[in-house]
């Protein structure tokens, strides 16, 4: 395998004048599609696992008073966010099908013209 072919072969393409602004039209908008289902679902996932980390730190009386109220409460608020994870999957599987079924007609025409040519 010449892998010097290859890396001539991708720098060259690299800097060859683009002429398919449809194809960057074309990613604008997936990019479109999938952004509000990508920002829910870091930030509900990052807001989840904190939620779930101080529930472990009030069950393992690293803060809080270490009674055993304490611990319940760990438990139940480490209980939680550990929901909040698993569903986080689905929400995302939802939001991006709504999504890209919001776009789907334009892609759809874009990326066929983009094929016809």
């Amino acid at each position: 395998m010449n892998t010097d072919k290859i890396y001539a072969e991708q720098l060259a393409n690299e800097y060859a004048p683009k002429d398919t602004s449809k194809v960057v039209a074309l990613r604008k908008l997936d990019a479109k599609a999938k952004l509000p289902a990508n920002v829910f679902t870091y930030t509900f996932g990052i807001i989840t696992a904190l939620v779930a980390g101080v529930g472990m730190c009030l069950s393992m009386k690293v803060i809080g008073n270490g009674s055993t109220a304490m611990l319940v409460l760990g438990v139940i608020v480490g209980i939680i966010g550990l929901l909040g994870m698993g569903v986080n999957y689905p929400i995302y599987k939802k939001l991006l099908a709504q999504g890209k079924q919001k776009y789907v007609f334009e892609i759809m025409e874009l990326a066929k013209e983009i094929s016809e040519k």
